[in-house]
């Protein structure tokens, strides 16, 4: 990559509801580190007004969009990574990617979609390693903090006892707003979008495959032997485990791609919501649990059918599901707080424990903070790992500088 760049960072769909809070980051951490970051918009005069909405003053306004691929490669050659947040990705992703990876620029988005992010490890990643660029998808609370977890329980049982992991459960917690919930504090315009286009895509089955991002055929049988992926509703020390949301079928195959680059064996992943509580309310946790699992049971259903039935699927989820710029207001940003635990044990019976937590709402503020830190830290010369290619939110920072989150108030902890 150029050693030179007129800036570190640029945030590619800076108006969005999660866009405008990227550039927010940015602009306070920029301010106190010196680092240099830009918004790139289609049109800069709306670009300027939204994120004066939010405080934030740009001191320069890229213009690009996607109909104009030269207008992508300027943007890419003027900095050392590029933040891309126009989804959903299966339909406007690529060309920014292109864009990246002619002009030397590591890339990184929040995509969910995970049959867009195999399409792009089969055409990219060959030519992101000879250049040098790292692009790295699904960087958001899918799947980077998992993702970095499960790596850092990984390292500490070979560090601490020689051995690699066989299981490894994820229970995540939220804390809400006060009051009654809105329909628009849990998912995004711009998530139902993306669910929708990955439902309809040309490899749809790639959905719910926890082997989707493996290029060995080998390795991905024993990984879909191991550790299937299932929506079921469970029950764990007194807690009812619902299935992630948005859905189930995301970040299994990103750690299990993590798994892959760095060498480790395959091992059981599960995750899942945790609904604590008593007896009393055990009823009620299963059927917010067993509706949960229904819907994302009917995607998986949707993504197996055959093509013609998907495309129809797909296109009709996108007519009637709200589209970008449907969200949670923004004094309710602020009012969440949410923890992951993971607990790992190795092939002889040793235990590890990684405690993730935050503040902000998980899919748009959290996500917004962790997405605009990890870009500041690749731009960082010599601060991530020495590797390029279609990488992982873990293979592509590594686990050395995690320090740096607590600036996005992420925090991560380990006990064994």
């Amino acid at each position: 990559m150029a050693a030179e760049r007129d800036f570190d960072v640029v945030v590619f769909g800076a108006t969005g509801i999660t866009g405008r809070q990227v550039c927010a980051y940015l602009a306070e951490q920029c301010a106190q580190t010196g680092a240099r970051w830009a918004p790139a918009a289609r049109d800069p005069a709306k670009c300027r007004q939204v994120l004066a909405g939010v405080g934030c003053d740009a001191p320069e306004t890229i213009v690009a969009e996607l109909g104009d691929p030269a207008s992508l490669a300027a943007m890419a050659a003027r900095t050392r990574v590029v933040l891309n947040l126009v989804g959903p990705y299966t339909r406007y992703g690529r060309p920014v990617i292109e864009a990246c990876v002619s002009n030397g620029a590591h890339y990184m988005d929040l995509t969910g979609e995970i049959p867009f992010a195999r399409q792009m490890i089969d055409a990219y990643d060959a030519r992101a390693a000879q250049a040098g660029v790292k692009v790295v998808e699904v960087s958001g609370f899918e799947a980077l903090p998992p993702d970095v977890a499960v790596m850092l329980a990984s390292e500490t049982a070979r560090e601490r006892f020689g051995e690699g992991l066989a299981d490894a459960d994820l229970h995540v917690t939220t804390q809400g707003p006060p009051g009654v919930p809105r329909p628009s504090d849990m998912l995004s315009g711009g998530t139902l979008q993306s669910l929708a286009a990955a439902a309809g895509s040309e490899n749809a089955s790639a959905v719910t495959d926890p082997a989707a991002l493996l290029t060995d055929p080998v390795r991905a049988e024993e990984v879909r032997r191991r550790s299937p992926i299932t929506v079921a509703p469970r029950r764990d020390n007194g807690a009812v485990i619902a299935p992630m949301a948005p859905a189930a079928f995301i970040n299994p195959a990103v750690i299990h791609r993590t798994a892959a680059l760095t060498g480790v064996e395959p091992f059981r992943y599960r995750e899942g919501f945790a609904l604590p509580g008593g007896t009393a309310s055990l009823p009620l946790r299963f059927a917010a649990a067993g509706m949960l699992s229904g819907m994302q049971a009917a995607v998986a259903a949707a993504a197996r059918a055959r093509p013609s039935v998907r495309q129809r699927v797909g296109a009709a989820l996108g007519k009637v599901l709200p589209g970008s710029g449907y969200g949670p207001s923004g004094e309710r940003l602020e009012q969440w707080s949410w923890k992951m635990v993971l607990t790992a044990e190795t092939a002889g019976g040793q235990k590890v424990r990684v405690d993730v937590d935050a503040d902000g709402h998980p899919g748009y503020l959290a996500t917004a903070r962790m997405l605009g830190e990890a870009g500041l830290m690749l731009a960082e010369p010599g601060l991530t790992p020495d590797r390029s290619g279609c990488l992982t939110p873990a293979t592509a920072l590594g686990t050395g500088a995690l320090d740096r989150f607590e600036r996005a108030r992420m925090r991560f902890s380990v006990a064994a």
